[in-house]
């Protein structure tokens, strides 16, 4: 495992390389972004706007959870650049999203945003999101749901543009996404989540197909065919950030966790507001490629100069893949298996070149964050 000379990221994250000077492409990405002005940015995203304009009424469509994210891109370009977007959610069901996933939805609503909400057939829903974690992330399925609504939405209402955050590919290294332009999105499907949208490997336990509807991401003819096109809109904003994103959201009203970052490996409680079992998934994570939650947020600060390195490294040890008991049991019971038999599967996923397991059964780093090892 290798990491960035600059920040934390390191190259087991899949479909990751480093340059030459061992960078990843989100350090020399931040640091050509960094020299376009403001007013650059906001000419070109308007020249965007005027070309992809083809409703009546809406100049867009936003895919949005209610989170720091959507809520700063909704808000931002209705009162700053008097875009009128129409939000689409596709939410978790009830027995997942949480009462911040409501409240911050509804406050979406509240701020007089046109919403459309989506929500796939529960029992399918958990089918989907069992088969996932078995196969090593849960959170496959629901994420093919909720970014398939979107393009989808967009086609039944002549919609062309498409509003999402942040690049994968520029922000996440993820280099099969990445496209001439940055800040455009139209291989977003390709991301390391949702593998192309492939859905062969949830039709083994479903016998009508058509109850797979609403995880079916409109192909790359019917994309051309409507003219859609998917754009960034972190390419567009020099100060983007996870933090910046919650600080201005939470002035709209947007609820933040409450529990602390010992029980989640959230440092600011700011992330994935509608699901408390993304801590497990992270925690996953984190055994599968040896980061988690708080790299990730890290190498977001470490780049934009508001943290050095070294302090980092200290924050990431002591919260990197943290997750309390409570939201296992409670994910274990939605899907019905026993925490013995969550425990086993979590061993097939274990990568045993970075993780040893301990006396007490733990799994414990071999490695030492920042420093690499071959």
């Amino acid at each position: 495992m290798k990491y960035c000379k600059n920040c934390l990221e390191v190259d087991t994250r899949p479909r990751t390389k480093f340059n030459k000077e061992g960078l990843c492409s989100a350090c020399t990405y931040k640091k050509k972004q960094s020299n376009l002005s403001d007013e650059k940015r906001i000419e070109l995203l308007k020249k965007i706007f005027i070309k992809f304009k083809s409703h009546e009424k809406y100049d867009c469509i936003i895919g949005v959870s209610g989170g720091k994210d959507s809520t700063r891109q909704a808000v931002w370009l209705r009162d700053k650049l008097n875009i009128n977007p129409l939000l689409v959610c596709c939410t978790y069901p009830p027995d997942q999203i949480t009462t911040a996933g409501h409240e911050n939805l509804s406050n979406l609503i509240s701020l007089g945003f046109d919403v459309i909400v989506s929500g796939p057939s529960p029992n399918i829903w958990k089918k989907v999101l069992k088969e996932g974690f078995f196969k090593g992330n849960y959170l496959k399925g629901p994420e093919i749901a909720l970014f398939s609504s979107v393009p989808q939405i967009a086609i039944k209402y002549g919609i062309r543009l498409i509003i999402w955050g942040e690049s994968p590919g520029y922000i996440w290294n993820n280099e099969k996404v990445k496209r001439k332009l940055p800040y455009d999105g139209n291989s977003l499907k390709y991301s390391n989540t949702i593998s192309g949208c492939d859905l062969n490997w949830s039709k083994v336990f479903l016998e009508n197909p058509e109850k797979l509807t609403p995880y079916i991401y409109p192909s790359d003819k019917e994309f051309k065919k409507n003219k859609i096109q998917i754009i960034f809109l972190e390419y567009f904003s020099n100060n983007w950030s996870v933090i910046n994103n919650a600080k201005i959201s939470s002035t709209y009203g947007l609820k933040i966790r409450k529990d602390n970052a010992k029980n989640t490996g959230d440092l600011y409680g700011v992330m994935a507001l509608d699901d408390d079992w993304v801590s497990l998934n992270q925690m996953i994570k984190y055994l599968k490629f040896g980061f988690g939650r708080a790299s990730d947020y890290l190498n977001y600060e470490i780049r934009a100069g508001r943290i050095k390195r070294d302090d980092a490294i200290k924050i990431v040890k002591k919260y990197d893949g943290k997750c309390s008991k409570k939201y296992i049991k409670s994910f274990c019971n939605y899907i019905s298996i026993s925490e013995k038999d969550f425990w086993k599967q979590i061993d097939k996923f274990v990568n045993k070149k970075l993780f040893y397991k301990s006396n007490k059964g733990e799994y414990l780093p071999k490695f030492k964050v920042g420093e690499n090892i071959e």
